[in-house]
């Protein structure tokens, strides 16, 4: 199998999980999807219709990385390579190829995130540094949109070329092209984190020997929309990823984190 992929569903619309199989579907390599339902009713398997689908119902909700995780912790299981899909993206036929023969070609490289554009085909700015208390707890209760814009400036590299191909140590977990060799190395998503910031987590660990490469000569439509900023249930579950996350690598003495960031901006900072 050349590539496998998951997508962890909750409660999802139909017409938005549709178009992300579609497109994960629509190749000629071969692939196999596994759709691994959190929600508590198994009504979106009427979608997994194409023998390449397998449907998966958790009867339970444990959790974003949880759920990657019935399929990365199995190799047997994963393709070559093993795509984590979020359910509300959907990019055009020949990505999956553009970014199989990217990986074939690089074989230093364990994560491979394409360029991220809005509906509207606006930027996504999801290549990040690592991040700091004030990056992921103290800019939630910042009132002022302009103080914001300034931490987000930097934390979210808008400072580099999103047209340039960049090794970056926290790429976005809404689409992770992951080498199946180095997952089977470095581990699986730590289900310490229920939402939020385990890709950060698996990202840094496969950074710290491998390249996680942003490759924007690809590109993927994401329907983002930062729900844990409206719903408080969903914030406070973003306030315990990044406490735990802080705990587990460190608050404000971080050494890997201060040099991996300083030389990521002397790397790619175009303001120079």
């Amino acid at each position: 199998m050349n590539i496998s992929g998951t997508i962890v569903t909750y409660k999802n619309t139909h017409e938005v999980l549709q178009k992300a199989i579609i497109s994960f579907l629509n190749t000629a390599l071969d692939v196999h999807l596994y759709i691994v339902d959190n929600s508590p009713t198994d009504e979106l398997k009427i979608l997994c219709k194409d023998a390449r689908v397998e449907y998966i119902f958790m009867n339970s909700n444990k959790g974003f990385g949880a759920g990657h995780n019935v399929i990365i912790n199995n190799p047997s299981k994963m393709g070559k390579y093993h795509l984590v899909l979020n359910p509300d993206i959907e990019f055009q036929p020949g990505t999956l190829e553009s970014l199989f023969l990217y990986m074939e070609n690089n074989p230093d490289v364990g994560n491979l995130m394409p360029k991220v554009i809005y509906p509207d085909g606006n930027l996504q700015y999801l290549c990040k540094l690592l991040p700091t208390p004030k990056d992921w707890i103290i800019r939630m209760f910042i009132p002022f949109k302009k103080i914001k814009n300034i931490i987000d400036f930097d934390f979210e590299m808008h400072f580099a070329d999103y047209d340039k191909e960049m090794n970056v140590p926290y790429l976005s977990g809404c689409f992770m092209f992951l080498r199946k060799s180095v997952i089977e190395e470095i581990g699986s998503f730590d289900e310490g984190i229920f939402m939020y910031g385990e890709d950060t987590d698996l990202n840094r660990r496969i950074y710290q020997k491998y390249k996680t490469m942003y490759y924007p000569k690809a590109c993927i439509i994401h329907n983002f929309e930062k729900g844990s900023h409206k719903n408080p249930r969903l914030l406070w579950i973003h306030i315990k990823a990044a406490i735990y996350y802080l705990n587990k690598w460190g608050w404000v003495f971080d050494k890997e984190r201060s040099r991996i960031n300083k030389i990521t901006k002397l790397k790619y900072n175009t303001y120079k």
